[in-house]
């Protein structure tokens, strides 16, 4: 496993930017299985209030306290605004969630010094692995992925 996956998933204090009022969207997945598996999540959307009784910030900017970490599962149009913002925070370790990422981001990030993490999802890394990503795991361990 790389160092900037190591990195991510051994903070505890996560913000998961893109959750929504829609329970099936990604987003929301992440920031629900974050919770179950111990972090203290965070979620981010400027358009909602709450989620599952949890509030919800319109910003990284507006979270209280630091974070370690911030999963982007928004697109990647709008994940220009939330790196640029993680950075002015000194927020080092961002994931772009598969489906969040594109090379403009990927080099933005880079060129800002951001710790990040593309083209894999969290829920394959984040301890204790579960259900179907455990099979994912090995997969991806065979094909040296891992």
């Amino acid at each position: 496993m790389n160092q900037a996956i190591n990195d991510f998933i051994y903070g505890k204090r996560i913000a998961v930017v893109g959750v929504s009022r829609n329970e099936k969207k990604f987003g929301n997945a992440v920031y629900t299985e974050l919770k179950q598996r111990g972090y203290q999540v965070f979620a981010v959307n400027p358009s909602i209030n709450e989620i599952a009784g949890d509030p919800c910030y319109p910003s990284l900017k507006a979270l209280q306290g630091k974070i370690d970490g911030a999963v982007v599962c928004v697109s990647s149009s709008k994940g220009e605004t939330v790196l640029r913002e993680a950075a002015e925070l000194g927020l080092r370790n961002v994931w772009l969630q598969q489906g969040a990422e594109s090379p403009q981001l990927i080099k933005l990030g880079s060129e800002l010094g951001l710790n990040m993490v593309s083209r894999k999802c969290i829920l394959m890394y984040a301890p204790p692995v579960r259900s179907f990503h455990i099979f994912h795991r090995v997969i991806a361990k065979l094909f040296g992925q891992l």
